[in-house]
């Protein structure tokens, strides 16, 4: 339960809280004011009695009598001197313009507050409630109700009299109505009665919960919460009822309307209801809480609570709870307190004798004006980030700072420093201040991540600053922020700061590399280069392409080399215009593998780029690329054969002298050295597939012919080449062959696999042969339709006269073209035999004649 303290509006105006209350972690969830103003004097000369709220004024009236109209903030509008007595109950109608007034001497006066028709009356006993019809001002018949010892309705008609008519009576005094529409609800000793003045009829009668309870103690409370829906308050019971049509079958006798008590559950056995209002689907409950008397001489507790519940069936959920502090609660009854409120906003007004509580629901400024009492600075920032078009009272900026003071006292400096791109934004003098305070209680390193990088940028003098603060101590901090702050600060002093600490340890690797950027940022890239070579750093590549360092690296290339060849290699390739081959190889005389690695490249890339050194390359390969010396050889078309030989026969290369030979024509002598130097049967073999020469198959059986493994190798692979009788022939008799049979064997399996092939190739052509002639005949043989339609080729005339009696000849041939006789005739005695258009276009596919 929040225990919540009403402050004065005015701070001269004394307080009527003389003890300490007890914070609560828990978020109230209304706020409260006191209403002051002109309440505060009235209050201070006499003690209120009731109040009606209305959209426009309030309506406060007391017990000297007296009825004040004030504004939503307490000052008074107007004051009607009623009666020298309490003034008991006050009503208004929808519109306010009209106001019934009952008081504790029997005087009822219903006036205009526009106009000056009204009624007045003075009753021989106490009226206790008024209340006007809803629509008073608006109606032509004028109608109110007053409670006394009985329920009087009166009415005016058109002729302006006034006639009273008894509604309920003989039940006790009346102690509360509410109008509402055509329902009026009001309470008596006995219980709740709710009248229709639609149909007349009264429709129920609620109960009344203990009776042990006196009723002028602790009176009934009723608001209607809609139109049909009734809340009712009574001791420290509550019943909510709706108000439902009857089924036309279920009429009869009785009324066209019934009530459903949807809700009805009890408060805490010491707590009685004082007001009752509607807050959405929960409900507002003003409770008196009624102390033992032991309790109450200890403490005064006795403090009245405004409870937020949730109504279910049989019970209810509370929500909020708030002890008030009013003033005069000492002394204060159940009867002395009522709450009212404003129809359609969430405001509520706890009437005391002597305090009047004004009561809303928190918005969110009040949210987050708790959250900062509870120094809860994350959630408000959070808060008015989300509600910035809503919030009126509070500021991003605003609660940024007193979050980021709160980080800095509590020593969460990281946090601080993260929060102020949030806060600070674009605004670089409250950057700038935050920095320089940074920088008091020594905590720059932690601010320096969040600085400001984009188009809006700090002072140059603020970077050099934190940088010369991370050079004190930390070299790779101070290198990862040259790299992020590019740009933002001066160049030429920060490379004389980095220069100053090399003095002092020359070999620093991050220093190095952090002046070789320094200077990259400031073009002056030769003496980056030369750093990068010196630590060999690996963005040397990327600093020579990104800024074309072409020019300088010339006299560089060994350099480069040693440092990462592959690279250095791909870099000249792709900038040979920049960095021409000739310079490149020039450069290399003095390291060949890195010369042969270039090259090996280039002509990779394309043979005939650097053709002229093609020679050298030759010796390059021998020496360190023998495995790429063949396909060089094989794929260069400019390097001098004689001098490969050359070279590869002093190196005794027999797979290269042996393709030399034979690109040279000198097949003959390859084939010996095949067989000879390599002793391989199988290479020799297909050395002689690939040359296909008669004479090197006869070198290759003379060589072979004492031979047993090369007679099988032959034996094996010559059967689609060359006849193996000329081999089988020459075979001497007795000579022990390994493999022989399985040899032969193959030789007679591969001889009928040719068989088979081409009697399978025979019969495939046969049978398409005889499948097209069959196809053509077909199509020779279909029927072609001459018709009136058609014309001959030559002569582009009708092809049949028009005169059906005439005889006619015509020629078509298989190829759909037609024509007359005539026109074809080339004497008296012969005819074109074929289509001389198809025949012209070489195609002659019509060589038939059909002649009708």
């Amino acid at each position: 339960m929040a225990e919540v303290v009403t402050e004065e509006v005015e701070s001269n105006e004394e307080s009527t809280d003389e003890s300490e209350e007890e914070e609560s972690e828990d978020e109230p969830k209304l706020k409260y004011e006191r209403l002051a103003n002109g309440v505060t004097t009235v209050l201070q000369n006499d003690a209120a009695s009731c109040m009606i709220v209305h959209d426009k004024f309030l309506a406060l009236g007391t017990h000297g009598g007296k009825v004040f109209l004030l504004d939503v903030q307490g000052n008074e509008i107007e004051k009607f001197e009623i009666s020298s007595v309490k003034i008991n109950q006050i009503s208004l109608d929808d519109g306010g313009d009209y106001i019934g007034v009952c008081c504790e001497d029997g005087k009822v006066q219903v006036f205009g507050l526009y106009s000056k028709e009204g009624f007045h009356e003075n009753m021989d006993y106490p009226v206790k409630v008024v209340a006007l019809h809803p629509h008073f001002g608006k109606s032509s018949i004028k109608q109110f109700v007053t409670g006394g010892n009985k329920l009087l309705l009166y009415e005016r008609n058109w002729l302006g009299r006034w006639k009273t008519a008894v509604l309920h009576e003989g039940e006790g005094p009346i102690s509360n109505i509410k109008w509402r529409d055509n329902l009026i609800a009001w309470s008596n000793s006995v219980g709740v009665k709710i009248y229709d003045t639609a149909t007349k009829q009264r429709i129920t009668s609620v109960p009344r919960d203990n009776t042990s309870l006196r009723s002028d103690m602790y009176p009934c409370r009723l608001c209607w919460k809609d139109s049909v829906t009734l809340i009712i308050g009574w001791g420290n019971s509550i019943k909510i009822c709706s108000v439902k049509e009857r089924h036309p079958n279920e009429l009869r006798d009785l009324p066209s309307r019934y009530v459903e008590i949807v809700s009805a559950f009890e408060t805490e056995q010491n707590m009685y209801i004082s007001g009752i209002a509607p807050l959405g689907d929960q409900l507002v409950i003003l409770h008196y809480v009624k102390e033992d008397l032991e309790q109450m001489e200890k403490q005064n507790h006795a403090r009245p609570r405004l409870d937020i519940v949730q109504p279910l069936s049989e019970s209810c959920e509370e929500i909020s709870s708030d002890a008030l502090t009013v003033r005069g609660f000492q002394g204060n009854e159940c009867r002395d307190y009522s709450l009212e409120h404003a129809e359609g906003e969430s405001h509520f007004y706890i009437i005391s004798p002597k305090d009047i509580v004004f009561a809303r629901e928190r918005d969110q400024d009040d949210h987050i004006d708790w959250l900062l009492d509870k120094k809860k600075y994350e959630e408000a920032l959070m808060a008015v980030e989300i509600s910035q078009k809503t919030v009126k009272r509070h500021k991003v900026k605003d609660i940024g700072l007193a979050f980021i003071n709160h980080l800095v006292e509590i020593g969460e400096f990281d946090k601080a420093a993260r929060k102020c791109q949030t806060v600070f934004g674009k605004s670089m003098d409250l950057w700038e201040n935050e920095v320089l305070r940074f920088k008091e209680i020594g905590q720059l390193k932690a601010i320096s991540l969040y600085l400001p990088r984009g188009d809006q940028r700090l002072r140059p003098l603020i970077y050099e600053m934190i940088l010369h603060e991370f050079l004190k101590s930390d070299y790779e901090g101070f290198a990862t922020l040259i790299k992020h702050w590019q740009g933002m600060y001066n160049n030429k002093t920060v490379v004389q700061a980095v220069l100053d600490h090399l003095r002092r340890d020359p070999q620093n690797k991050i220093l190095l590399t952090t002046l070789a950027e320094l200077y990259a940022y400031d073009q002056r890239y030769d003496k980056a280069l030369e750093i990068y070579l010196r630590l060999r750093h690996e963005n040397i590549f990327q600093l020579i392409h990104k800024h074309s360092l072409f020019d300088a690296i010339k006299d560089k290339i060994v350099l480069l080399m040693e440092f990462d060849k592959e690279k250095a290699v791909d870099m000249l390739l792709d900038n040979a215009d920049k960095i021409s081959i000739e310079k490149v190889v020039e450069s290399l005389e003095s390291r060949p593998e890195y010369q042969h690695l270039y090259l090996h490249k280039l002509f990779k890339m394309d043979h005939h780029k650097g053709k002229q050194y093609h020679e050298k390359q030759i010796s390059l390969y021998a020496e360190y690329d023998r495995s790429n010396l063949l396909p060089f050889l094989r794929d260069s078309t400019h390097c001098p054969l004689e001098k490969a030989l050359e070279i590869c026969q002093q190196r005794n290369f027999v797979e290269e002298t042996v393709f030399l030979l034979s690109r040279m024509g000198n097949s003959h002598q390859a084939l010996q050295m095949i067989m000879k130097e390599m002793q391989d049967v199988d290479k020799a073999i297909e050395f002689a597939k690939q040359q296909d020469d008669a004479e090197l198959w006869e070198d290759l059986i003379l060589y072979s012919i004492d031979k047993p493994p090369f007679i099988t190798g032959l034996l094996n692979n010559i059967g689609t080449h060359v006849d193996p009788i000329l081999l089988i022939r020459r075979i001497k008799e007795g000579m022990e062959i390994p493999n022989l049979r399985d040899s032969l064997v193959k030789i007679l399996q591969d001889y009928n696999l040719q068989i088979l092939l081409r009697e399978g190739c025979k019969k495939i052509i046969v049978s398409d042969c005889l499948t097209l002639l069959k196809k053509m005949h077909r199509t020779q043989r279909r029927g072609i339709r001459v018709g009136e339609e058609n014309i001959c080729e030559s002569c582009h005339n009708a092809l049949l006269p028009g005169d059906g009696a005439q005889s006619f000849k015509v020629v078509v041939f298989n190829c759909r073209h037609m024509f007359h006789l005539e026109c074809l005739r080339v004497d008296d005695e012969n005819i074109l035999q074929f289509c001389n258009i198809c025949n012209a276009k070489r195609r002659g596919p019509g060589s038939g004649v059909i002649e009708l």
